[in-house]
């Protein structure tokens, strides 16, 4: 046997030394100038061919499509039928663009990181592309691929024997905004695809609640009389101080353009506070004054903050004379004297606690002095925008909060005005949300409860009260019913994992008779669906994109390429079943029942009809063809958006029942049987301090010493995304822990960790940092559970530990947990992508 003896330059790579590498690499270097590689090429620009270049491309304007608060431009390049690459916004495309403009009248609409890797989630190995049947337990992930015409006739089968064996309200309606949001393909609870189908075939349970931010909702409708509250975000550009209260906008974009106008704002001097547990990139990027506080305490603090403003005479008398109901007793309504005004609670004048700084100081941790110091400097700086965000409103008790920012910006004249806030709910500019037939049938419902709330209705069926499902009171014999649910549609919505005491909704599932998820993706909730329905992505289909609750554009959204696989749209799918089940034409007026096959010509009369409504009703001038060859039209507003304007400069009155700004609460004051409304449970008439039922100042932590918070994280839309190995390599689901609570559990950055309560328990790594406050932990939501034998998520899911009790008023008390964390033998569990294994491996195979 002939060994050959290595080169001494394949020795030293072999054993590298430093000097010997250095050797190494002069030697080879030199014979390689002086030894040309034989049949060697010239250089090119990419590392492998053929690589489409762009003369080779076709350009197509689009949108991302999700919620996330913003829907922004991606440009697709496809060769074919297949999308290349994405871009986005580089100032071309409006009318009168040209590359790179970009200004404060007419902002690009750049796409983040999620939006710009969706090519990952388009093409992604867990695509969903047949329509998929259940052959397993529910729940064991087995499923075998069936046609078309098996999968409908099944499902109108299965709903009719449900509505004829337990009645109207036998069908839960899970669908939100997920994945099928525009103008057209549109999936909501009040004017969505699935309402609708469900309320003309009649069996329908509704879910009223909104996830992100219902205790917000609530607050802005008792004090305002509407949820649209909120200036456009080119407003920020003119404060002279933001108050960024709970909220991250590095990480949540409300708007389309909210860092644009922030930065306008830090260049001309504005000055920026932080009010958080952790402190954020927002705060990093804004150089702000970080105020760390104890999670659920945000509503004493704002107290302590409205005591100083009172007893230091900094409030705006005028402002609260002129257009305040119950700050004072001064603007007491006459029917109301012998009650207790917002000031009179403050002072402690009704209750005999006056709501110093220091008695929220021992409540929410934050000094008496830092409380005194951030109210004053609020009073005085004008103007001034408290951004009251949704995330300390996801919480027990949730709408004080909110209602308490409310107080604070009226009784310092913040309202209505150029550069202040009133923003609770924030929504801005008014679009033209619906292209659909939108008629009598589009939002019936026979029963509707609180959306977390439907697991504790199929565990306890018939023995619930009606204020343990937060039953919206209805008018009729139905009133006061509790739903017999038997089955759920899940469109838009992977609801399964995204609401709260996840192990509680897994035993209410296995309960039903029918699960029908419509899903692009397989998801955590389709793992334990009956039946998968392969939805066409936003890139399959024709549409407008409207932004979601700021940001004033339109963008075209058309069928940049034919559908993957089998994949239908959501209004193809339910057509096709209305039509089985005797309601077809009513439900798609313009379409024949070949709509299942040929959906083009149909979609783009429903879009024309709705473009000219737009140009009837915001006086849009450009054509549909035109709208359609450009792909944005941005509007061009006369001033920057203000809400409330008109109360403030023109004497407009409110839309509350008494035309003002209600602190004290006519519809609450003159409430007597809470019982009886959708709520549930008595809610104050003025804004107050309420004790959480968890909290860092409970007896519960003897045994579960941490709050965990769970805010939305950059690199996921809730859930969505979770999937995209780009966005994984980025980020990565870990629990936030402060450094000197490590030391002291002796856990380090990369540990993996169990954090734990009596609801559950998830394994996820830790981080191990200075930027979160001591006693509290951070576990961003969405991350896609993946549940062991033992009942353990593995994927680091913090609703596992969330509890899904009624909060008055609605809130979902996402941020109100008590837990306890530990070092684990356990294995993390972070996805498909890392672990090599794609569910796909399951679902396509025929069992």
């Amino acid at each position: 046997m002939t060994v050959n003896k290595p080169s001494s330059l394949a020795g030293q790579m072999i054993n590298p030394s430093r000097r010997g590498l250095l050797k190494g690499f002069a030697a080879l270097a030199s014979a390689t100038a002086l030894s040309p590689i034989p049949g060697a090429r010239e250089a090119n620009a990419f590392a492998y061919e053929p690589y489409p270049r762009d003369d080779d491309l076709q350009t197509v304007v689009t949108s991302c499509a999700h919620n996330c608060g913003s829907r922004h431009m991606l440009v697709a390049h496809k060769k074919g039928d297949v999308i290349v690459r994405l871009s986005t916004d580089d100032g071309r495309y409006q009318a009168g663009g040209a590359f790179g403009k970009d200004t404060e009248a007419e902002p690009q609409l750049r796409a983040c990181l999620r939006g710009r890797s969706y090519r990952s989630r388009l093409y992604s190995p867990e695509r969903l592309l047949y329509p998929m049947v259940r052959v397993g337990e529910r729940g064991e992930g087995k499923f075998k691929r069936i046609s078309w015409d098996e999968a409908l006739s099944q499902i109108a089968a299965k709903m009719v024997k449900l509505r004829d064996t337990y009645g109207p309200t036998a069908l839960l309606d899970q669908s939100y905004a997920g994945a099928s949001y525009g103008v057209l393909h549109k999936s909501d609870q009040i004017e969505g695809l699935l309402g609708r189908f469900l309320g003309m075939f009649g069996c329908r349970t509704s879910s009223w609640s909104v996830p992100s931010y219902q205790g917000t909702t609530f607050s802005s409708r008792i004090t305002f009389g509407t949820i649209e509250d909120g200036n456009e975000d080119d407003a920020f550009a003119h404060s002279k101080l933001i108050i960024m209260w709970g909220w991250n906008p590095a990480y949540t974009f409300h708007g389309g353009n909210t860092f644009y106008y922030m930065r306008l704002a830090k260049q001309r001097g504005c000055k920026f506070v932080l009010v958080d547990p952790q402190y954020t990139d927002s705060a990093s990027a804004y150089d702000a004054w970080w105020i760390p506080i104890r999670p659920n305490t945000d509503a004493a603090m704002m107290a302590g903050m409205a005591h100083e403003i009172f007893a230091s005479n900094l409030h705006d008398q005028a402002f609260i004379d002129r257009f305040c109901q119950g700050m004072d007793r001064g603007t007491m309504p006459g029917w109301a004297q012998n009650r207790e005004s917002f000031k009179d609670y403050i002072l402690g004048l009704s209750n005999g606690q006056p709501k110093t700084p220091e008695w929220a100081a021992a409540i929410c941790g934050v000094s008496a002095e830092d409380i005194r110091k951030l109210a004053r400097m609020y009073a005085t700086t004008k103007p001034a925008a408290l951004k009251a965000s949704w995330s300390p409103g996801r919480n027990a008790y949730g709408e004080q909060y909110n209602r308490m920012a409310a107080a604070l910006q009226a009784m310092t004249g913040n309202i209505g005005v150029l550069g202040g806030s009133s923003e609770g709910v924030g929504k801005a500019w008014h679009a033209e949300a619906v292209a659909y037939p939108y008629d009598q049938y589009s939002n019936i419902w026979y029963a509707s409860i609180k959306s977390d709330r439907w697991a504790h209705v199929v565990l306890n069926y018939p023995n619930v009260r009606r204020e343990e499902a937060g039953l919206w009171p209805r008018a009729d014999q139905l009133d006061g019913v509790i739903p017999n649910i038997k089955g759920i549609f899940w469109q838009g919505s992977d609801w399964l994992n995204q609401l709260t005491n996840i192990n509680k909704q897994l035993a209410a599932i296995k309960k039903l008779e029918l699960v029908v998820c419509m899903d692009s993706t397989i998801t955590p909730s389709g793992l334990w669906a009956d039946y998968l329905l392969p939805v066409a992505t936003h890139f399959e289909r024709h549409d407008v994109a409207l932004p979601w609750y700021k940001g004033h554009y339109y963008i075209h959204r058309p069928k940049v390429i034919q559908p993957l696989g089998e994949s239908k749209s959501d209004f193809q799918i339910f057509t096709e079943l209305a039509y089985r089940l005797g309601f077809g034409p009513a439900y798609n007026p313009r379409a024949t029942r070949d709509y299942f096959n040929n959906d083009d010509a149909v979609d783009e009369a429903y879009l024309a009809a709705w473009w000219e409504r737009v140009q009837h009703h915001q006086g849009v001038e450009m054509s549909w063809e035109e709208f359609k060859k450009r792909g944005v039209y941005k509007f061009k507003l006369p001033q920057p958006h203000v809400a409330f304007r008109d109360q403030v400069e023109k004497g407009a009155p409110f839309p509350t029942p008494s035309g003002r700004i209600e602190i004290f609460s006519t519809v609450l004051a003159q409430t007597a049987d809470f019982s009886r409304t959708q709520w549930g449970y008595p809610i104050p008439a003025i804004p107050k301090w309420i004790e959480p039922w968890e909290s860092l100042n409970s007896p519960k932590t003897a045994t579960m010493p941490f709050h965990l918070v769970s805010p939305h994280p950059r690199w996921r839309t809730h859930s969505i995304f979770n999937n995209i190995p780009w966005l994984r390599e980025t980020f990565s689901q870990e629990v936030t822990i402060n450094a000197s609570d490590a030391r002291r559990l002796g856990i380090k950055t990369g540990d993996t960790v169990e954090v734990w309560n009596d609801r559950g328990k998830c394994v996820v790594p830790a981080y191990v940092t200075e930027r979160c406050m001591p006693g509290v932990l951070v576990l961003h939501e969405g991350a896609w559970m993946d549940i062991d034998e033992n009942g353990v998520d593995r994927s680091g899911n913090p609703d596992f530990l969330t509890l899904d009790e009624p909060s008055p008023a609605g809130a979902f008390a996402y941020n109100t947990v008590l837990a306890n964390i530990r070092k684990t033998d356990l294995r993390h569990r972070p996805g498909w992508d890392q672990l090599a294994t794609s569910r796909s491996a399951v679902f396509r195979r025929d069992l």
